[in-house]
């Protein structure tokens, strides 16, 4: 009988890994734009507030 080997738990380690990586991404890029569109978003509500 032939030994196949088993690679579901590699496949799963590297999905988190590629999970953990696009996660860190997000919020690196939110930490960076986060204040120019919270300021986006205060100029809306306050134009149209105004109108």
């Amino acid at each position: 009988m032939l030994y196949l080997p088993r690679e579901e738990g590699q496949g799963l380690v590297e999905y988190a890994l590629i999970l953990a990586l696009v996660a860190v991404i997000v919020i690196a890029i939110l930490l960076i734009l986060g204040p120019q569109v919270g300021s986006i978003f205060s100029r809306v509500t306050s134009g149209l507030s105004n109108a």
